[in-house]
């Protein structure tokens, strides 16, 4: 287990959102807030994706203590995303927020059908705005204690010669 918040080292945030005024406030409002850390940026699901997953330009990405996820994407949606990286056994344990302007109760819906942590409303007002941030700051990077990521495990290959070989060791063994 991990204390983020507590860690001697920056939380590593990615914010997977294509509104640059968005993207202002929201570096703005985690800079103002109590825990060092270095914030991530990518513009849309496709990117996201290779962000999580370490491929092209990302390929020395960390891997974030925490996602903040807009729904509305260009290329990839936000609902795409979060069925990828939930879907995955090496990824699925990173906190994702969504963090979007949308109340649409079917929103909503579908991002906890889809294993989303957390459904945040983006606040209008920037006062509103800092204030949300800065509880999902002490929440998430203060508060809760997460696992560290997981090593992957590899399903053991083998031969199709030994495999052939146990079958016939188990054939031999079974009376009857």
């Amino acid at each position: 287990m991990t204390e983020i918040g507590d860690a001697a080292r920056p939380v590593q945030i990615l914010l997977v959102d294509d509104s640059p005024g968005d993207v202002s406030l929201t570096r703005e409002a985690l800079h103002a807030g109590r825990v060092a850390n270095q914030l991530h940026v990518v513009e849309d699901g496709e990117q996201a994706i290779a962000f999580m997953h370490r491929r092209g330009r990302h390929k020395n990405a960390p891997v974030p203590d925490l996602v903040l996820l807009d729904l509305n994407l260009p290329r990839m949606d936000g609902r795409e995303v979060l069925r990828e990286l939930k879907g995955d056994d090496t990824l699925r344990h990173v906190p994702i927020i969504v963090l979007t302007t949308s109340a649409d109760e079917k929103d909503i819906l579908t991002s906890y059908r889809l294993h989303a942590n957390a459904y945040v409303k983006k606040p209008v007002e920037f006062g509103e705005f800092l204030v949300a941030l800065q509880q999902l700051e002490t929440f998430w990077l203060q508060i809760v204690r997460l696992p560290t990521a997981p090593a992957p495990t590899p399903a053991p290959r083998y031969p199709l010669a030994h495999c052939q070989n146990v079958r016939s060791v188990v054939a031999v063994q079974q009376p009857g």
